[in-house]
């Protein structure tokens, strides 16, 4: 386990204002030290959880051409037939899943390929489980092209919570599949948009690890 980079300036900080906020305690507080040492514990809390809020595990990555894996952790809660109608302008299996401030927050490809379109858009910050957050709120969307021609569309999208979406990828940049390709600090939804003979391999509720979890197998 690794701490990832979008997390260490702010932690380097949150570890000195904690400093600061023991030793107020320990010095204005002597004569009160159950006040001081439940603001202690309090400090030390809101640290660990920044803590795990910038995890970045690592692990192998088993690829393959033939397996859609899933872009974060998080907990299955749409699949769905829709229409997209920004780039593939098609019907397709649209599979969303929510990230809680207690998952990793890095986003990983689904499938390997480069990257024929990206596009950031500014908006809402509705909480990521309303209906209209995909279409409304701040989001990127990032479609990967694959050797074999597919071309799987994906998206960030903030939440009430998660106003910090990053990307590291643009187009025509190849990456291979479960590499990463953003981060979403403390939350929010990524979904993904298959082909419609994709075979699904999650159901509703399910939970899945990014880049490890298979969430379907194309046709």
């Amino acid at each position: 386990m690794t701490i990832h980079k979008e997390g260490r300036t702010l932690l380097f900080v949150s570890l000195i204002i904690l400093a600061g906020i023991i030793w107020a305690a320990d010095y204005s507080l002597h004569q009160h030290e159950l006040l001081r040492n439940i603001i202690i514990a309090i400090g030390a809390l809101f640290y660990i959880l920044f803590l795990q809020f910038f995890r970045s595990p690592v692990f192998e990555i088993k690829r393959d051409e033939n397996l859609v894996l899933a872009p974060a952790d998080g907990k299955v809660v749409v699949i769905e037939e829709t229409e997209e109608t920004e780039y593939l302008k098609s019907k397709r299996r649209q599979i969303s899943i929510f990230m809680s401030p207690i998952n990793v927050h890095v986003n990983r490809m689904p499938v390997g390929g480069s990257i024929s379109y990206f596009k950031y858009h500014p908006g809402k910050y509705l909480v990521a489980w309303h209906p209209k957050s995909s279409t409304e709120n701040e989001r990127t969307t990032v479609v990967a092209k694959m050797k074999n021609g597919n071309e799987i569309l994906f998206r960030q999208i903030a939440g009430a919570l998660a106003r910090r979406i990053k990307w590291y990828v643009k187009e025509g940049q190849s990456l291979q599949q479960g590499e990463e390709f953003g981060f979403i600090k403390f939350g929010s939804r990524v979904d993904i948009f298959l082909p419609l003979d994709a075979k699904i391999k999650v159901a509703i509720g399910e939970i899945t690890k990014g880049g490890r979890t298979v969430i379907a197998e194309l046709a």
